[in-house]
């Protein structure tokens, strides 16, 4: 779930970014409790026919206290906790002083489909831009004209039929020019072999599998051009598995997305091949869990050149993990980059690693990545446990300061529906000076390589400890002990990961069903 703040109208141009909001928007959506009548909201509903001939919809539900100049809009985009009802953007009032300041003002719940698995909307907005918002598991985008908020109105819709060689669109960046590049997580449509808009091929293992793709969308959300995220030789099989085994192995299921326009630059960082993680009878592979950074030149917008793929190091903590999952280098969800058109370099983020990592040049064939930061020092700097480290913390957002002074990074936490020990989430939010990192140029000092860096109270070079500037933390968990012969206990392993015996839940499983119907 993701929640996107917005400008006034008439106001100048400003920068909002998303965050993870999942508690704070279940709160605003079941309100205080107290038993009052609500006034009769006013419905409005616009329409779109997609390639894949539906008409889908989206309908406003305006309360009075929408009215009013001057305002200031906060939107999530979230799924219904009950699966028999549709999907929503929650248009919330953000107007400091406002008397139904935090309230939601208006529901926008979009039809036919159910359980698209409301996932990203980009990640910054100017005013004027449309709203992309992902449908995960549906396969499909949907745009919205912003124009008249807080109302809004359907201006577009991706369905399947517009990708064939990807699904699962994930992530958005916006360009100045109103169009949009969008990371599709999974492989394409059928197994098998798939054009792209450029003439180049690249043979996949289905929806859902790999290699992802980038697709350049127009302003209304439909496609300019499907770009291969794959290199054409492939992959490191040792390295990057395929399930089923590709030909030519890939790590391609971007996840994350940032663009400098200035520099011609796109950054996209890899996830996992999903579709294993959805089978309930599957083991984990760690070797699906992706460790690796795509770069492209957009100097042609339409038909990028993919110029290097560079793997995240394991950090210290590596060598005390007893499973690779939670090697800091694993399912690298988001990269960030600096404003400034002299600073070449990228951050990224790992959400099982619980890492930072920091490229000074992503400009050259080979960049060189070092982790800077380890979630474990946020932890100790907040007053966590000390038994409690970034490994498996599930680390998510992250971006740059306008003004490049600045790394903001949100930890999610593990879910309460994994039970004990991890029925405490270890969500937080930090804030990094990277002002003397960033200076540094193509040489800086900051590199965690040694485990007294990673582990808290033990300060080394540049980022760690000494330039934390703030940490937010929400709850903490223990790590489980370990057994007599080294390994996790059952009951602890099956609650880091999820215990496969279980049915997963509902949008999984309506995933999983479309995955075999294809």
């Amino acid at each position: 779930m993701r929640r996107l703040s917005i400008g006034r109208p008439g106001r100048a141009s400003r920068l909002a970014v998303c965050l993870t909001a999942a508690g704070l928007t279940a709160a605003l959506l079941t309100g205080s409790g107290n038993a009052t009548a609500s006034p009769e909201p006013k419905r409005t509903t616009s329409e779109f026919t997609a390639n894949d001939g539906v008409t889908y919809t989206a309908t406003n539900n305006l309360l009075p206290s929408a009215g009013g100049r001057g305002r200031e809009w906060m939107l999530t985009w979230a799924g219904s906790a009950d699966p028999a009802k549709p999907d929503f953007l929650a248009v919330i009032d953000a107007t400091r002083g406002s008397r139904t300041y935090g309230e939601v003002v208006n529901t926008v719940t979009l039809g036919p489909g159910l359980s698209n698995e409301a996932h990203h909307m980009q990640y910054v907005w100017h005013k004027g831009d449309r709203l992309f918002a992902g449908g995960l598991l549906s396969d499909t985008v949907f745009v919205f004209d912003t124009k008249a908020l807080p109302a809004l109105k359907l201006a577009g819709v991706n369905s399947t039929v517009d990708t064939p060689c990807g699904t699962a669109p994930d992530a958005f960046q916006v360009l100045r020019d109103g169009t949009a590049y969008a990371t599709y997580l999974g492989g394409p449509d059928v197994p098998g072999p798939c054009t792209y808009t450029n003439g180049e091929v690249r043979l996949g293992n289905g929806a859902a599998g790999s290699p992802g793709e980038i697709v350049r969308m127009d302003e209304n959300g439909q496609t300019i051009s499907e770009i291969p995220a794959a290199l054409a030789e492939g992959e490191d099989p040792e390295q990057c598995a395929n399930v089923p085994k590709l030909e030519k192995a890939t790590c391609a299921n971007p996840h994350g997305i940032m663009v400098s326009e200035e520099r011609n630059i796109m950054v996209a960082s890899d996830f996992v091949e999903a579709r294993h993680f959805l089978s309930p009878k599957l083991p984990d592979e760690a070797r699906l869990a992706r460790q690796t950074v795509r770069v492209w030149d957009i100097t042609n917008r339409d038909d990028p050149e993919l110029l290097s793929v560079s793997k995240m190091p394991d950090g210290p903590r590596a060598a005390r993990e007893d499973e690779k999952m939670w090697h800091e280098s694993r399912v690298v969800m988001e990269p960030a980059l600096p404003h400034k058109k002299h600073h070449k370099g990228a951050f990224a983020s790992s959400m099982l690693g619980g890492a930072i990592f920091y490229a000074p040049d992503v400009t050259v064939p080979d960049p060189k990545w070092r982790e800077v930061f380890d979630d474990t020092t946020a932890y100790r700097k907040a007053g966590a446990d000390r038994d409690v480290t970034g490994a498996g913390d599930a680390g998510s957002w992250l971006m740059v300061s306008p003004d490049d002074r600045y790394l903001f990074h949100t930890v999610m936490g593990q879910s309460t529906p994994y039970g004990a020990p991890l029925d405490k989430t270890t969500g937080m939010v930090y804030v990094l000076d990277i002002q003397k990192l960033l200076a540094a140029g193509d040489n800086p000092k900051c590199d965690i390589d040694s485990i007294d860096e990673a582990l808290p109270g033990r300060q080394g070079a540049g980022l760690p400890g000494g330039d934390l500037r703030h940490a937010d933390p929400r709850h903490h968990r223990r790590r489980p002990a370990l057994g007599r012969d080294g390994q996790l206990p059952a009951a602890a392993r099956r609650s880091l990961q999820g215990d496969r015996a279980h049915r997963p839940p509902r949008h999984l499983e309506l995933l999983h069903r479309r995955l075999l119907q294809r």
